[in-house]
């Protein structure tokens, strides 16, 4: 079967995670991904820790079947250099901070000027365009000025560091994705590209409707103090006698019945509404009694939304996800391999390669005659 973006070009610009995990999803829906990378150092993650082969296991993860070129985008008529490669391409993706690409005249206007079908697809924190959009910043940086860091707080009030990149990936990663196909269906309409702005701290806010719709009938979040975030015992982590976490949300009243009843727990504490407070607590003692495993063994075929907290490689070796072949597909490097990245393309659009490599930095030079 021919994969949905099989003849799409693309021409990745990006580093890190945001922009290469965006077009390590459409190659693996068939587009071919070309990494344009700086000489001698090439994009930044290949330097990071652990390595897996020449590079670092995070660049090999997230750039798997691209191809790269190493060119130096400061080089004066650069644009004539990558002019063919403009020509033939679908899509380019950059990451630049707003303005860089246009004092190097590799901007939309000067792209499009050449191939007007071009979708020009910018990723950056705060947007082409608003106070904060020169302004330097992380993943943490989005979180805490979108206002979703301040809904995280611990126990102490101090906001949680999340474990895992949200505003990059939630916010750039997958709305860039979206709007490239969204962008590539309305090219076939009119046959004509676009540029696409895609800012990861705007994108967070989709992710805070219920804090949005709260708050403007005047019911700001409490950090902590919300059903999702920590105010009630529906929807709580609970330490075991050996040191691990159940992870309970029975959030409904079905549910909520069910967690009482397979807990051993009174049944006054159905009753959570009165003293959210004193029914966490009594919980907790509960919990707090018996091993992860014996909990797992009594939730085990009941319906409460129940689930023991598990480590990064319990995850991996879980037979669910085994069964559903989600680290089948290896990625390798000389003569090892590791499990590659699992990507949300369903699997009749995706690659079927059982085993897939990473480029090296300008190993396609030669093929597109930027050898010189």
């Amino acid at each position: 079967m021919m994969r949905p973006l099989e003849g799409v070009r693309v021409l990745d610009f990006s580093t890190l995670l945001p922009g290469p995990m965006a077009t390590l999803v459409l190659a693996e829906a068939g587009a071919e991904v070309i990494k344009i990378e700086r000489p001698g150092r090439g994009d930044e993650m290949r330097s990071y820790e652990p390595k897996f082969g020449e590079d670092s296991v995070n660049f090999a993860l997230l750039n798997r079947g691209k191809r790269s070129i190493a060119i130096d985008l400061k080089e004066k008529g650069i644009i004539d250099k990558l002019r063919g490669l403009i020509a033939s391409a679908d899509i380019v993706v950059e990451q630049f901070r707003p303005g860089v690409m246009d004092r190097l005249g590799l901007g939309y206007e000067a792209l499009s000027a050449i191939n007007d079908k071009i979708i020009y697809c910018a990723i950056t924190g705060y947007g082409q365009s608003g106070p904060l959009a020169q302004v330097a910043a992380h993943d943490l940086n989005y979180l805490a000025v979108s206002g979703m860091l301040g809904l995280s707080a611990g126990s102490d009030g101090t906001p949680g560091l999340p474990p895992a990149l949200i505003a990059d990936i939630a916010g750039g990663t997958y709305p860039a994705i979206v709007n490239i196909l969204l962008a590539l269906r309305q090219r076939d309409r009119t046959g004509k590209g676009c540029k696409l702005d895609i800012a990861m701290a705007d994108n967070l806010f989709t992710f805070l409707y219920w804090a949005i719709g709260n708050g403007q009938l005047g019911q700001w979040p409490v950090p902590g103090g919300e059903l999702v975030t920590g105010g009630t015992p529906r929807y709580q982590v609970y330490r075991t006698s050996d040191g691990k976490f159940i992870a309970a949300a029975p959030l409904e009243d079905k549910f909520w019945a069910n967690f009482i009843e397979a807990i051993g727990a009174p049944e006054e504490l159905l009753d959570d509404a009165t003293d959210p407070g004193m029914v966490k607590s009594e919980i907790q003692q509960i919990i707090s009694a018996q091993t992860a495993e014996h909990w797992a063994k009594c939730f085990e075929g009941k319906d409460l939304c129940c689930a023991v907290v598990a480590s990064m490689k319990e995850a991996m070796e879980h037979p669910h996800f085994r069964s559903r072949g989600l680290f089948s597909k290896q990625l390798a490097s000389g003569d090892r391999s590791i499990a590659a990245l699992p990507i949300p393309v369903a699997s009749e659009f995706r690659d079927q390669k059982a085993v897939d490599g990473y480029p090296g930095l300008g190993e396609a030079n030669h093929e597109f005659g930027l050898d010189h």
